[in-house]
């Protein structure tokens, strides 16, 4: 069985850190760290997203994987690891969904890996979609059609580059073209970078470095309060309702008919 407080201790030791050291870096006093190692107490999703953040583990592998047998996996990160991804947890443990509207996109850029900027975003839950990591971004502009200005898009974190599948649609977090969401083809082995086309052709696709990206998320749904616009057909006349509704009841007497003749 794994435990939570065993993990807690040893990865403080590997780190070659004293209990006031460990607490001094989390900005809680030494007595709780003392309590959260000896089993008496439990910290809170917030606080346990700082731990696995300084440790360089997933909160998952902190929370659900016994590291006191051997060393903890590298950090889950994308961009060269650098970054640790950060996320937020509901009461029962279970990942939220990050909302980054587009009034906080510029500020997500540099705030993506900080745990008290990412614990400020709107947050919800899909019951429909598989257990993962996700993110929600709302688009701006018509360069994606028939996706509609302001539709919110659901995106699955990708870990690594090299996953991302040409002709697949991405929200891509970038240092210089911001939070862009596009058609993605894959050239990082040719030539190291992206090449990002617009379901709308007005648009130019473009190119961008593969080290211009932070992070990557694969389109798995979205969501819009505007329905896509279909081309009415012709009206059906109230006559020939008419003479349908007549004619399946011509159908029924002569049914129970024939029913009623066989007794």
């Amino acid at each position: 069985m794994v435990s939570l407080n065993e993990n807690l201790r040893t990865l403080r030791k590997k780190l070659q850190l004293t209990q006031d050291e460990f607490a001094q870096k989390l900005g809680i006093k030494r007595s709780l760290v003392g309590a959260y190692e000896e089993g008496r107490a439990e910290p809170r999703a917030e606080l346990l997203q700082k731990m696995a953040v300084l440790f360089g583990v997933s909160m998952e592998s902190l929370i659900g994987t016994d590291l006191t047998k051997s060393d903890p996996k590298p950090p889950v990160s994308f961009n060269r690891g650098r970054d640790v991804l950060v996320v937020t947890v509901d009461q029962h443990r279970k990942e939220n969904i990050e909302f980054v509207p587009v009034k906080a996109s510029a500020g997500y850029l540099s705030g993506y890996a900080d745990p008290e900027y990412v614990k400020e975003l709107p947050r919800f839950n899909l019951p429909i979609l598989k257990q993962g990591t996700y993110r929600a971004f709302e688009i701006k502009g018509d360069s994606m059609l028939p996706l509609m200005p302001g539709s919110i898009v659901v995106g699955e974190y990708v870990e690594k580059l090299n996953d991302i599948k040409s002709g697949k649609t991405y929200i891509l977090v970038t240092q210089h073209e911001g939070v862009v969401y596009k058609r993605v083809f894959n050239y990082l082995e040719e030539n190291g970078k992206f090449f990002l086309v617009s379901d709308n052709r007005q648009y130019a696709p473009y190119q961008i470095d593969g080290e211009d990206v932070l992070e990557a998320w694969s389109a798995k749904a979205y969501i819009s309060v505007q329905f896509p616009e279909v081309e009415a057909k012709p009206d059906v006349s109230v006559d020939q309702l008419a003479s349908v509704v007549l004619d399946l009841q011509k159908e029924l007497f002569q049914l129970k008919s024939e029913k009623n003749q066989k007794k």
